[in-house]
């Protein structure tokens, strides 16, 4: 699990460059349009990775979360990754890993300059609700390196408590003006067979198919102590709260298993 500290040091090292960063005049026009916008369950941020920081805030920030704009904007990342769900930090520093991989290894100079780029995670709301945020970048400043490093970040708010596996990917817009996506990964599943042993699969299996844990360990030729174990272990690695819960989530993603 990542700590919050490590944050800083694991975000710098997937988007290092230099960190004197000057925006250029039309995304300073962008910022001036935020006037006009309407309020919605959207906002936008500049985003700054060079220096960790936004260079604006939409107004509709505060409106989408109730959480200050000025706040926000001042205490720049690290105040806003300090609102992300602890057990979302992992599978989000995997996505940008993932993502910033993609770009500077799979992409052109041109295609970097056509992508936009998704991944979700949750974050705590003023009332101390976990909101679900789908955010959608696209790069606007690219450094020396081609790398992007100024960006124009869109945040759709999605209702509170909302489960989603989390995802990432990336989208190119072709010669058609369409968005075809060239890269997608979820996160979630990865991250799940990577925790999940063979033993604890076979148990998941057996409990799909409404199997009690004296049948499972006769199938299996264990003992009923240790399918339990097995059971309390396959929770805690999944964050579930209960057999219940595992199975409803197997049962909506049946090829994980």
């Amino acid at each position: 699990m990542i700590a919050f500290k490590d944050i800083h040091t694991v975000y710098n090292q997937i988007f290092e460059t230099y960190p004197n960063v000057e925006i250029e005049e039309h995304i300073k026009k962008l910022i001036e349009l935020d006037y006009y916008y309407p309020y919605n369950t959207t906002f936008f941020c500049i985003t700054n990775t060079a220096n960790q920081n936004f260079e604006y805030v939409s107004k509709n920030f505060k409106a989408c979360t109730g959480l200050s704009r000025e706040e926000m904007q001042k205490g720049g990342m690290n105040y806003f990754w300090s609102l992300l769900h602890k057990n979302d930090i992992p599978l989000w520093i995997e996505s940008l890993k993932s993502l910033m991989t993609y770009t500077m290894t799979e992409l052109n100079d041109d295609q970097r300059k056509r992508m936009s780029y998704t991944w979700n995670y949750r974050i705590k709301n003023a009332k101390g609700n976990y909101i679900t945020i789908i955010q959608n970048t696209t790069p606007l400043q690219f450094d020396d390196e081609k790398k992007p490093i100024i960006g124009l970040a869109h945040y759709t708010v999605l209702e509170a408590d909302l489960k989603m596996d989390i995802c990432a990917c990336a989208k190119y817009l072709n010669d058609e003006n369409e968005y075809e996506t060239l890269f997608y990964k979820n996160m979630s599943s990865t991250n799940l067979l990577g925790v999940i042993s063979n033993r604890e699969r076979d148990i998941i299996r057996l409990l799909i198919t409404k199997k009690t844990s004296n049948e499972i360990s006769k199938s299996l030729n264990i003992s009923k102590h240790t399918v339990d174990t097995h059971r309390r272990n396959i929770l805690k690695k999944l964050n579930l709260n209960s057999t219940f819960e595992l199975l409803s989530y197997f049962k909506d993603n049946p090829k994980l298993i």
